[in-house]
């Protein structure tokens, strides 16, 4: 290329006998044929016996400077070091005779089709099975070729022990035979879920605990403390204005058993209700004779028997909980695993002193469930060390994640025990229920309702 964007011209000056155009022959031929540059000709044709190919069998000619390879001396076996291992020598004997899948029938079965290994799976040293074969030998041949899947290949026992897994865990928290598989008190364990703040879980916890130890063989009331009603509705219990509920039995000494419903589908769980009668009840409840002590009496003149008592108090240190302190033997305390829920901890675990002194010399704080354990977060570990190491071995090894499950059942008046048994949620409040029943019956409480 020239400066002015000229281009030698290849034609120019060219050698006696070379082509006339330093393109392709097939080049020539396209731009021949389709009316190309005029002055390019077709070249002339290659002779015909260039155009042949070479016979088949025909032997190549050797060039003069080829140097044939070493000889390889053999092995100590007597083959030589690159022969094929005997195994898979005996897979391509095994394999030589077997029929093509090109030569199958269209109808009737058709023959096995010996599968080549995988490279990175294990030899097969079983024989190829005819896929004719009827009994317990090719029942046998077909779980030998299973076992040796390769590795790399997915097979769908891969894929089922997870679901396997959860459908064992529903059956196991559902128990559907109704076996007592939780170890059941001597006595009434009479349990106050209080937490001052709210949002911590406390209903939540109280229905799914009640309804695991209910499960398993238990007898369990749950006592609803809470205006609002959601351990009630939790239960699928009817709680709207009119129904007897716990207001009954505080203001105007209603027996507890003309209150309590039975819950449905939950053997062996009882609960008594609460309306929006109750809000007005810590303002009636100033001038009455033995304010503090009203359930603790509607609890001990319960005809029947309970393993179980768990009272869901509200958010605040007013009478309503008061009662419940009064009424329990023991205070169950959701703490989630956030600052905000320890800063209010102090303030609980003062009134609980108070009553003891008292009221009720035989409360005690012996239950401790984290709830809301976001395993993602540092804040989760801190919270959770800090609460172990302050109030030791009442704190319960199961801890209850965030789970979506947990906060769907309520919407369906179920527990997440029933809602989505193989859950997470499910697991961790399982786990949580069969904890407190061990300790229960290890150490026995001294009262009796």
């Amino acid at each position: 290329m020239h400066d002015d964007g000229r281009y030698d011209d290849p034609r120019v000056n060219r050698p006696e006998g070379a082509d006339p155009d330093p393109v392709s022959r097939e080049t020539v031929h396209r731009m021949w044929s389709t009316g190309g540059h005029p002055t390019i000709h077709p070249p002339e044709r290659a002779p015909a016996e260039r155009r042949e190919p070479p016979a088949v069998g025909a032997a190549r000619p050797v060039p003069e400077s080829y140097v044939p390879p070493p000889a390889v001396p053999p092995g100590p076996d007597g083959r030589p070091p690159n022969a094929p291992d005997g195994r898979a020598t005996a897979s391509v004997r095994r394999n030589a005779g077997a029929p093509s899948r090109f030569d199958a029938p269209v109808t009737g079965n058709p023959p096995s089709v010996p599968t080549q290994p995988h490279p990175g799976s294990v030899p097969d040293p079983s024989p190829v099975v005819d896929a004719t074969a009827t009994g317990a030998g090719a029942i046998a041949a077909t779980a030998t070729e299973a076992a040796y899947v390769s590795r790399e290949t997915p097979t769908r026992e891969e894929d089922d022990p997870p679901l396997a897994m959860e459908a064992m865990r529903a059956v196991q928290i559902l128990n559907p035979s109704g076996e007592v598989t939780m170890p059941r008190p001597e006595r009434t364990r009479v349990m106050c879920v209080a937490n001052q703040k709210g949002g911590v879980g406390k209903t939540t916890s109280t229905v799914n605990l009640a309804v695991a130890l209910a499960l398993h063989g238990n007898r369990v009331l749950v006592v609803d403390l809470d205006p609002q009603g959601n351990a009630s509705t939790g239960l699928n219990v009817p709680h709207h204005t009119g129904v007897p509920d716990v207001y009954d039995c505080l203001i105007d000494s209603v027996p507890l058993a003309e209150v309590a419903q039975e819950v449905e589908g939950i053997p062996n769980l009882w609960c008594v209700p609460a309306t929006i009668d109750l809000a007005g009840a810590e303002i009636e409840l100033v001038s009455v004779v033995a304010r503090e002590s009203r359930l603790n009496r509607a609890i001990e003149a319960y005809p029947g028997h309970f393993d179980y008592v768990f009272i869901d108090c509200p958010p605040s240190l007013g009478l309503l909980t008061v009662n419940a302190l009064v009424a329990a033997q023991e205070v169950l305390i959701p703490i989630q695993c956030e600052y905000y829920a320890l800063e209010g901890l102090n303030q609980l675990i003062n009134n609980i002193n108070l009553v003891r002194q008292h009221l009720n010399p035989k409360l005690e704080v012996s239950t401790i469930l984290l709830t809301m354990y976001d395993r993602r977060t540092r804040l989760a570990d801190a919270v959770e060390q800090d609460v172990r190491n302050h109030f030791g071995d009442k704190v319960l090894q199961a801890v209850i994640p965030r789970n979506v499950r947990v906060s769907e059942a309520p919407s369906y008046g179920q527990s997440v025990m029933t809602y989505d048994p193989g859950s997470r949620g499910a697991t961790s409040y399982f786990e949580a229920a069969q904890e407190i029943a061990e300790r229960g019956a290890k150490e026995p409480v001294s009262r009796n309702a």
